[in-house]
C-alpha cells in the first residue's frame, strides 16, 4: 500500500494544477490517470481544436491575400496534415505534463481509480490492483460530451468534438446541433474548408449564453461565410444510414428533416461521477454533478471535487482555478475562494468572443442601474490596418457606483482582450479608471479604453 498526503483523481487541467500546487506545499501527492496527462482538454478539448481554428484561420487568409496586395495562385489543401498539426501539439504539450510531474516529484499512477473509504483508492491497471492511502483526495474525474435517446453518438456518422477532431476529410454537409462554443467553433472550421455546414439551435440565437449583441454579431458574420443556422428549433431524432444521416427537425410545429454526410452533436457534458465510489461514501450529487463548498470540499471534508465533475461552467481554466484553492485547502492554508462572478468564457470562431460578468439583460434583470459603452472596431485604427474590422466591445457598469458589472468582446482577438477586463474587474476597478488608463497606439486594446469613455459620453473617436 503506498501512502500519500494527496491524491488526485484525473490528471485534466484541475487534477495536474492541483498535483502541481500540491507539491509545491510540500505534500506528498499522486495522481491518477488512465489516459495521457492533461485530460480532455489538452489531448481532445481546448488545445488542439485551437491548432485546427489556427489552421482555417491561415487558410482564410491565403484565400483573401488579395487585399493585401498579394496574389496567391492554385492554393491546395492537406487535410491529414491539417489534423496531423493539431495531434502534434497535443502530444508535445502532453509530454510537457508528464515532465511536470517528474520535476515536481509527483507520483503518476497510471490505471482507472476507485474511492473504497475516504482515504483509500483502489487503481486498476489491466490485472494488476494496486491500494492508495491518502490523507486528502481531490476529484478531477472530468467530463464526457452528453447525448440523448434517439441521438446516440455512434463515432462514425453520429460524432462528438473528439472525432470531428480526427476526420480523414471535411464532409460535403455536416449538421451540427448545438450552437455553444463548440458547435460554434466547428461551424467556422468546417466551413472554411467548403463543408456545407447547417447549425441547428433550439434557442432563439447561437451562442445564447452570451450578450444579445455578440450574438448577433457573430449570426451575421456565419451569414455572410455561408453557414446554414437553424434557430429555435428542436431535433428528435437522428437517423444513421450507411453513408448519410437524416436528422429529424422541429421548429413551430413544422417538421423538416435534414440529410447530411456526418452529425456532429455539441449539446454539453456531463459529468464523470459514475463507477468511482461516490455512491459507497455518500458523497452528495446534485444534478448530476458532485456538490462541493467554497473551498471545493465535498460533504466528506478530505475529500474535494473540481472541473467538470463538480458542475458549469465547465471551463479548463475553471477546473485549474478550483484545484489550487482545493490543494491550497488541503494543505492547510486559508486560500480565498474562486471568484464564480469572474470566470471568463471564449469561444475560438471567427469572429472571436471574450466574455465575462453580467450581460446586459442579466444586469437590469437583477435591478441594477446601467450604463452602456460600446466601441466598433470599425473605428479602430489597428484592426483597420490588419484588415478585420469585425466586432466589437461593450462594457456595461453600474450607475451609481461605476462599477464594471460585465464585459463582452466580439472580434478577432477577443480571447485576448477580455483578460485586461478580468483584472478590472478583480479590483473593482470603476469606468474612469478604465478609461482613463492609457492604452498604446495603435492596438485593439484602444477599444477597451473607448469603450469605457463612451459609457459616460466621452468616447474620442466614434
Amino acid at each position: 500500500m503506498a501512502d500519500y498526503d494527496l491524491a488526485i483523481l484525473g490528471g485534466g487541467p484541475g487534477g495536474y494544477v492541483a498535483a502541481i500546487r500540491g507539491a509545491q506545499l510540500g505534500l506528498k501527492t499522486c495522481i491518477i490517470e488512465k489516459d495521457k496527462l492533461g485530460g480532455i482538454c489538452l489531448n481532445w478539448g481546448c488545445i488542439p481544436t485551437k491548432a485546427l481554428l489556427k489552421n482555417a484561420e491561415v487558410y482564410n487568409t491565403i484565400k483573401n491575400a488579395d487585399k493585401y496586395g498579394i496574389k496567391v495562385d492554385k492554393i491546395s489543401v492537406d487535410f491529414p496534415a491539417n489534423i496531423k498539426r493539431s495531434r502534434n501539439v497535443s502530444n508535445r504539450l502532453s509530454k510537457g505534463i508528464e515532465f511536470l510531474m517528474k520535476k515536481n516529484r509527483i507520483s503518476h499512477i497510471s490505471g482507472t481509480g476507485k474511492l473504497t473509504s475516504n482515504t483509500t483508492l483502489e487503481v486498476k491497471n489491466g490485472k494488476m490492483t494496486e491500494i492508495i492511502e491518502a490523507h486528502k483526495i481531490i476529484i478531477a474525474t472530468g467530463a464526457r460530451p452528453r447525448s440523448f435517446p434517439g441521438m446516440e453518438i455512434d463515432g462514425k456518422r453520429v460524432i462528438s468534438s473528439k472525432e470531428a477532431m480526427v476526420l480523414d476529410s471535411p464532409p460535403k454537409k455536416m449538421i451540427i446541433i448545438g450552437s455553444g462554443a463548440i458547435g460554434s467553433e466547428f461551424a467556422y472550421y468546417y466551413n472554411e474548408f467548403g463543408t456545407e455546414v447547417h447549425l441547428v439551435e433550439m434557442m432563439d440565437r447561437i451562442l445564447p449564453v452570451e450578450d444579445l449583441d455578440v450574438s448577433r454579431e457573430v449570426e451575421k458574420s456565419f451569414k455572410k461565410s455561408g453557414i446554414k443556422m437553424l434557430l429555435g428549433t428542436k431535433v428528435s431524432q437522428i437517423d444513421t444510414l450507411k453513408t448519410k444521416v437524416k436528422v429529424h427537425t422541429e421548429k413551430d410545429d413544422k417538421k423538416e428533416i435534414l440529410e447530411g454526410d456526418v452529425a456532429l452533436l455539441a449539446v454539453g457534458v456531463t459529468g464523470n461521477i459514475e463507477n468511482i465510489g461516490l455512491e459507497n461514501l455518500g458523497i452528495t450529487i446534485d444534478h448530476g454533478a458532485i456538490k462541493i463548498n467554497e473551498f471545493n470540499q465535498t460533504n466528506i471534508s478530505n475529500i474535494y471535487a473540481i472541473g467538470d465533475v463538480s458542475g458549469p461552467p465547465w471551463l479548463a481554466h475553471l477546473a485549474s482555478a478550483q484545484g489550487y484553492v482545493a490543494a491550497d485547502h488541503a494543505a492547510g492554508r486559508s486560500p480565498k475562494p474562486v471568484d464564480y462572478s469572474n470566470i471568463p468564457g471564449c469561444t475560438y470562431c471567427q469572429p472571436q468572443v471574450g466574455s465575462l460578468g453580467m450581460t446586459e439583460a442579466q444586469a437590469k434583470e437583477i435591478g441594477h442601474d446601467v450604463k452602456v459603452g460600446k466601441f466598433l472596431f470599425q473605428a479602430s485604427g489597428k484592426a483597420l490596418a490588419v484588415g478585420d474590422t469585425t466586432g466589437f466591445v461593450k462594457l456595461v457598469f453600474d450607475v451609481k457606483y461605476g462599477d464594471l458589472l460585465g464585459a463582452h468582446i466580439v472580434g478577432s482577438e477577443a480571447t485576448e482582450l477580455i483578460a485586461e477586463l478580468g483584472v478590472a474587474k478583480a479590483l473593482e476597478t470603476r469606468w474612469e479608471d478604465i478609461a482613463m488608463t492609457v492604452h498604446a497606439h495603435p492596438t485593439l486594446s484602444e477599444a477597451v479604453m473607448e469603450a469605457a469613455m463612451d459609457a459616460f459620453g466621452s468616447a474620442i473617436h466614434q
